[in-house]
């Protein structure tokens, strides 16, 4: 069974595979150069027009496999040299232009862009073309078409543009760091920043005797990955890796829920804190709608606290789909209780790294959440766990008007309508990844099946409700 949805998802496995198995032996900074060559051997080219450019691409991989630039801080970042494949875009005729004699495309272009042949077919002089769309709004034929990059068409919230190099360029001020670009660039032009080498360092640390004991704290999410194997081998797999122990973030969603739920009742409206690019969204782009944000940590940031408040020399590794949690990590509010993050992607590179074969392995289990903390991995799954919560603290009196946002254009309108004061709910559930956490840019796989893979792991959860499961935590839940 395939691991990965597509081939630049296994590309960009392989370098970080390598890169990982080089960091275990110490030969990492004696390899860097060689490793290019030990993913493509030979003089014959892949992928690209020279094998010479696709190893300097690959160097460029090697380097955001090492943790990228460090003057940079988003984790989000674009190789400039592996940018050059993609049309420039913009408005273009096609060949559904009859060379009509109305000619309404040239008359309402205010900047004469628009010139025709010998036989009165239109042409847009891209020197003079401001990109108003004017000309393709009147086109009796819709002969003008806009064609957009793949990575600006991903970027819902325009913080992508084009440099004076034709390459993609990021806007850090607009940028969320939701991964949806590195996912959508057929030639992964755009990847996010890893920090696999500090795992490893706190995997080898732990293995010499260093007194501290490492947590893997994965994400709900997991349940629809790794799907040619049992999940309970993926945790074992974990084990194997050098984690003491792998805890469920599901388990910290539920103390969201709970805290979330009680929030909510005491001020009447709040917008969700559990997806960190919506979270940053808002910040960034309708600050009015900041105080409106939810206290409580994000379902990670919870669990780890309460991990680390409660053992001592603990350190916490957070794996999950998600490439916004690397910089979440960063917050001061959060940078106390993660050391590190994951993606699915990388997991399976630090498996293979080891030459970690998990369909071989006994199953573990994990921790028991609830089914209502399981399913925060999916939209929707948050709302209803509000609910549950508000029902189980006694709290029915509050009617609960749910928003559940189904991607980041999705909470664009909801905030956008809240701002104008004409939205109908008094919760938004924000999801920046459409289909939810399952739909994240470090996923393995993506896809509908993955919901139901989610749901199927909810009702397998010991806990039925959400006061038994933080009841094991030792956290009180009778008081009303």
């Amino acid at each position: 069974m395939r691991k990965f949805d597509t081939k630049v998802q296994h590309l960009k496995y392989k370098v970080l595979r390598e890169v990982a198995r080089q960091a275990w032996k110490d030969t990492l900074y004696d390899h860097i150069l060689d490793i290019p060559k030990i993913i493509v051997p030979g003089n014959t080219p892949t992928m690209r027009c020279c094998v010479y450019k696709e190893r300097a691409i690959l160097a460029e991989r090697v380097k955001l496999a090492m943790g990228g630039n460090k003057d940079n801080p988003n984790v989000i970042e674009v190789i400039e040299i592996a940018c050059d494949e993609c049309p420039v875009g913009g408005y273009e005729v096609t060949n559904a232009c009859r060379g009509c004699l109305a000619h309404r495309c040239e008359d309402v272009c205010r900047r004469d862009a628009i010139s025709f042949d010998e036989n009165h077919v239109a042409h847009i002089d891209k020197s003079k073309c401001v990109e108003c769309g004017a000309c393709a709004k009147v086109c009796p034929y819709t002969a003008i078409v806009h064609r957009m990059r793949p990575c600006q068409n991903a970027c819902k919230i325009k913080a992508i543009s084009m440099n004076e190099n034709k390459a993609a360029s990021i806007d850090n001020s607009k940028c969320i760091s939701c991964g949806a670009c590195v996912y959508q660039c057929p030639f992964g032009a755009i990847m996010d920043k890893s920090y696999i080498l500090n795992v490893i360092d706190l995997i080898r640390k732990s293995e010499q005797g260093r007194d501290y004991k490492l947590y893997a704290l994965v994400a709900p999410s997991i349940s629809s990955q790794f799907t040619y194997a049992k999940l309970g081998q993926v945790i074992t797999g974990l084990k194997q890796l050098g984690f003491h122990t792998v805890v469920e973030a599901a388990l910290g969603a539920d103390m969201v829920a709970w805290g979330e739920s009680k929030e909510l009742a005491e001020k009447g409206f709040l917008t969700s804190s559990c997806c960190p690019a919506f979270v940053s969204y808002i910040e960034k782009s309708f600050p009015t709608l900041a105080p409106f944000i939810s206290h409580n940590l994000s379902p990670m940031a919870t669990i780890a606290k309460y991990i680390k408040d409660t053992t001592k020399d603990a350190k916490i590794i957070f794996i999950g789909p998600c490439t916004a949690k690397k910089m979440e990590i960063q917050k001061e509010s959060v940078k106390p209780y993660v050391d590190a993050v994951l993606t699915f992607e990388e997991l399976q590179a630090l498996f293979d790294s080891r030459d970690i074969d998990i369909t071989t392995l006994e199953e573990g289990v994990l921790d028991n959440a609830s089914y209502f903390g399981r399913i925060f991995a999916r939209c929707g799954g948050l709302a209803d766990a509000v609910a549950e919560a508000l029902k189980e603290q006694g709290l029915e009196d509050f009617q609960l008007k749910a928003c559940s946002c189904d991607g980041i254009e999705e909470c664009r309108m909801a905030l956008l309508k809240k701002s104008k004061n004409v939205l109908d709910a008094n919760f938004i559930e924000g999801m920046a990844c459409v289909g939810g956490c399952i739909g994240g840019a470090g996923c393995l796989t993506h896809g509908e099946k993955n919901k139901a893979e989610v749901d199927k792991y909810g009702k397998e959860a010991f806990e039925k409700t959400i006061s038994d499961a933080i009841s094991v935590l030792g956290i009180k839940t009778s008081e009303h």
